[in-house]
């Protein structure tokens, strides 16, 4: 049968993508470099990156524009930009601070300058812009400028040499300070060089379109070497030389690109094998050889040393894998979607016809290839397939006792016996009596088999001679059901393994019993699956749980067994949880399947690599919110106030699937390690007065952190508890027992004056009373005084208004008689009478005893009123009409009503405001 369809993917080494929104900068990523504590800083569009492995820094660039190079040299980290270049260094808080070293040496640049390479030799740092070379000597903090006559393309430094090629000029070395034209090849004046290397001795020159060419003896030939064709397809951006003498290759479109030593194309990795983006703008190898790629749309790290190499079925077209072998040098994996296969040196997987669906397992017995498939058994031969059994879902297949033509098949519903005859493979009964689902069983003997069931327990299975009844299912009662349990075989041994530990099964006994060695497989709260996978062409035992993948190998001293823990936690392993599977490749290189391909992993590239933690800043708040960072390498004392801390601390690790957790104490306050976390800060608010410390360590995977990481500080008591209040408080408790002692002997001395005093105001209260009486008596007097007094008034008022009433008509009878010129005289005396002065200041002196003050207190208000206003006034205060005033003014009525009106116009009162009213409220 032929493959309907092939699937391409290569085995790559894990890829970690951070973003623009992980990091908080912007896309475009421009130089990497690494600092001595194994911190990354990148060059970003926005400024300068700070990566301590936990979290991302973003400093912005002092001009706000972009900062295109970065290269840390002791403890500067060197950056150059837009019209400026310069160094960060950490301060005392552990931030960072920018130093302009282009403004402190006040150098004139060229219009729109920027620094695009940054090379350190000796005491000497050089910062490159397109138009020229600034050397600046780092001991006596001078410079000098190499000018090119054209554009500077790039900047090398090779074997402690500086060479820098010039557009239509060549390839220049700077000697001394000078530069010194040293190849001048049409080729590398006509092409962009990428890097320069190192080659034998000779140069090694790659351009950006036409690949390497070698520099020897003055003459440029290319580099022929395997990938030459395909390199030359490529527009590289930037190159680097690894450690071990291999080549990465950062492309304008096609991603990267890595070349071992001799020119050979190991792999390229492109966005739709995992690379964030296909432009490739920087690379950076770091002290543990993971590359660094700053690319167009954010930053990658790719683990070339880590021992997975990942397998990702980026289209779908395998899905999950459920089992695997090698078989006659070709790897066959059974995934949910069919059987597929690949030469172990081919990255293309071709899928076996006729085998769409679930395969459940892959035996080889007798160099035969058995599939288990949810349709029935195959047996696989050069790509074909035979179907030997159609019961559906075979879980196993195992070989029987003492007889190699009969195999027992587990399936959904018991258990099935395969024959083989004349050479071939075919069904011949089921067993009866026993329909069970046999995921995990065992033979034991010819008569006996093991099995074990998730929801059902472990039991134990009688057969008759022929292979064709079940006599007798006994359950085992003292061993527990177990969720994503599985029974195997292994060195001889039968194993029950599930969430409790492993057992193992005793023939003579025909029970389990626990086992202290082989339990520690499974972490205490970090199960996840029972299923053990034996390995016995290389006496492995592998197992899984929930942050390691575990593996068990005869001790190479003694008999007892070592178990080696790989950290892989379940996160980032994604295998099917109860359907894992690895299988050995080639020189201890072992494939683990997952729900979207497979991961290698090889164990001679597990090792053990020390680690250092580090507190990175501190932060201190007080009640008020206000928040500063502290020095923290100084013990401290701070006020009560400011009790809030936040710790934080970091492993500079980068490997993908290596998970960096912390522990912490505060001495003094919490003084038990905490629970690990993969938090990478703490805070802690409200802390109490007294001295503390904080330590905190670190597990990348399962090594311990070679350190731990202290900081020694205190909280001061509050004001109301110093010694100065202490002595305060005891003071007042002494001045407050003198002061009671001095009260309570007063208190007695006071309630005998008390008595005395009580007679005394009993006394007094009594003569007050009298007093009192007499007060009222006198009152009362006096308000009978008022009123004969306004008794009098009245009387008086009335008398005067008779008197001036009786004279008026007197004298108007004296005028109508006929004999008016003798009686003129009594005339003149009527109106002296009527205009008496003497009878207005006895009326005068009556009112102001009736109604003291009012005619001084309405002049005072009305100082322009006359003598006959007041008059008129106190006539109606009296509540007098115009017709009783008349004769009392000896005027008639109308004239009265004419003052009243000239009154109300000299006190300015409103036209509908009453006149009496308004004088009787006064």
């Amino acid at each position: 049968m032929l493959a309907v369809f092939t699937v391409m993917s290569q085995e790559l080494p894990p890829i970690d993508l951070y973003t623009s929104k992980e990091y908080g900068g912007e896309n475009q990523n421009w130089s990497i470099s690494q600092a001595g504590n194994k911190y990354i800083y990148v060059a970003n569009n926005k400024g300068l990156l700070e990566f301590n492995g936990a979290k991302w820094q973003l400093y912005p660039s002092e001009n706000e524009s972009i900062l295109r190079s970065v290269n840390v040299v002791g403890d500067k980290i060197y950056t150059g930009c837009y019209m400026d270049f310069g160094y960060w260094q950490r301060d005392q808080w552990g931030n960072l601070s920018y130093t302009s070293l282009s403004q402190s040496l006040k150098i004139d640049l060229i219009e729109d300058e920027q620094f695009w390479n940054i090379i350190s030799a000796d005491r000497f740092i050089l910062f490159q812009s397109l138009n020229r070379i600034y050397v600046f000597d780092s001991e006596n903090n001078s410079y000098k400028i190499i000018n090119s006559k054209h554009t500077i393309t790039k900047m090398f430094k090779v074997n402690g040499s500086i060479y820098y090629q010039s557009v239509d000029e060549g390839v220049f070395k700077v000697e001394n300070g000078t530069p010194r034209l040293i190849c001048d090849d049409e080729i590398i004046k006509q092409n962009v060089l990428v890097n320069i290397f190192n080659h034998d001795g000779n140069l090694l020159l790659e351009t950006q379109e036409k690949g390497f060419f070698v520099w020897k003896s003055n003459i440029l030939s290319k580099w022929q070497v395997p990938a030459s064709e395909f390199i030359s397809s490529l527009s590289v951006y930037n190159s680097i030389q690894l450690k071990n003498g291999d080549f990465i290759l950062g492309t304008i479109s096609n991603g990267m690109v890595y070349l071992n030593k001799n020119g050979e194309l190991k792999y390229s990795i492109d966005q739709t094998k995992g690379l964030g983006n296909n432009t490739v703008l920087s690379l950076f190898e770091d002290k543990e050889n993971n590359i660094w790629l700053g690319l167009d749309n954010g930053i990658n790290v790719i683990n070339t040393s880590s021992p997975f190499s990942i397998y990702n079925d980026e289209e779908g077209k395998l899905g999950t894998v459920y089992t695997s072998i090698i078989y006659r040098n070709q790897l066959f994996l059974g995934t949910n979607q069919g059987l597929f296969y690949k030469q172990l040196s081919d990255d293309e997987f071709t899928f076996v016809e006729g085998t769409k669906g679930q395969v459940w397992c892959l035996v080889e017995i007798d160099d035969t290839l058995f599939c288990g498939h949810n349709i029935g058994t195959f047996i696989v031969e050069n790509g074909n397939t035979k179907l030997i059994a159609n019961t559906p879902g075979t879980w196993s297949i195992k070989t029987y006792p003492n007889n190699p033509d009969i195999l027992l098949q587990g399936n959904y519903i018991g258990i099935n016996v395969l024959k083989r005859e004349n050479g071939s493979w075919a069904f011949k009964n089921k067993i009866e009596g026993f329909d069970i689902s046999t995921k995990y069983f065992e033979v034991l003997n010819k008569n006996t088999i093991l099995f074990s069931h998730e929801y059902k327990g472990v039991f134990e299975l009688d057969v008759n001679d022929e292979l064709t009844q079940v006599r007798s299912v006994k359950k085992d009662e003292e061993q527990q059901k177990g969720f994503n349990s599985s029974l195997i075989k292994y060195n001889g041994d039968i194993l029950y393994a599930y969430e409790q530990g492993v057992f193992v099964y005793d023939s003579v006994k025909h029970s389990f019993s626990k086992d202290s060695i082989l339990s520690k497989m499974f972490q205490p709260n970090g199960y996840t699956s029972g299923k053990l996978i034996p390995d016995p062409h290389h006496s492995k035992l592998w197992g899984f749980t929930d942050k390691n993948l575990n593996y068990l190998s005869p001790g190479k001293l003694s008999n007892v067994p070592n178990i080696t823990s790989i950290a892989f936690p379940q996160s980032l392993r994604k295998e099917m949880v109860g359907y894992e599977t690895v299988s050995y490749l080639e020189a201890n290189k072992y494939l683990f399947g997952t729900s979207s391909g497979y991961v290698i992993i090889d164990l001679d590239k597990l090792n053990q690599k020390s680690y250092d933690i580090s507190i990175n800043h501190i932060s201190n708040y007080a009640i008020d919110g206000n928040s500063k960072l502290i020095d923290k390498e100084k013990s401290v004392e701070f006020e009560n106030e400011q009790n809030n801390f936040e710790f934080f601390f970091s492993v500079p690790e980068y490997d993908k699937y290596l998970v960096a957790e912390y522990q912490y104490q505060l001495k003094g306050y919490y003084d038990q390690w905490s629970d690990w976390t993969t938090n990478s800060s703490v805070l802690f608010k409200n802390l109490p007065y007294g001295d503390y410390i904080f330590n905190v360590r670190a597990r990348v995977g399962n090594t311990m952190t070679s350190n731990m990481s202290s900081y020694q500080f205190k909280i001061e008591k509050p004001w109301y508890i110093t010694n100065l209040m202490v002595f305060i408080y005891v003071l007042g408790v002494i001045l407050f027992s003198v002061f009671m002692h001095n009260l309570y002997r007063n208190y007695y001395k006071k309630q005998k004056e008390k008595l005395l005093q009580k007679n005394k105001r009993e006394m007094e209260l009594k003569q007050l009373e009298s007093e009192q009486q007499l007060m009222q008596v006198e009152n009362e007097k006096l308000q009978q005084d008022i009123d004969n007094k306004n008794r009098e008034l009245a009387i008086s008022t009335m008398s005067l208004i008779k008197k001036n009433e009786f004279l008026n008509t007197l004298k108007e009878e004296l005028k109508n008689t006929n004999e008016s010129k003798t009686l003129k005289p009594v005339i003149k005396i009527i109106d002296k009478n009527l205009n008496n002065t003497d009878d207005w200041k006895f009326f005068q002196e009556a009112f102001n005893n009736a109604d003291k003050d009012f005619l001084k207190k309405i002049k005072s208000k009305h100082p322009s009123l006359t003598p006959n206003d007041l008059k008129l006034c106190a006539y109606l205060r009296l509540n007098l009409s115009s017709k009783e005033i008349a004769p009392l003014l000896n005027i008639s009525p109308k004239s009265v009503e004419v003052k009243r009106y000239r009154l109300r116009k000299k006190m300015d009162l409103p036209h509908d405001y009453s006149l009496t009213n308004y004088i009787l409220e006064m």
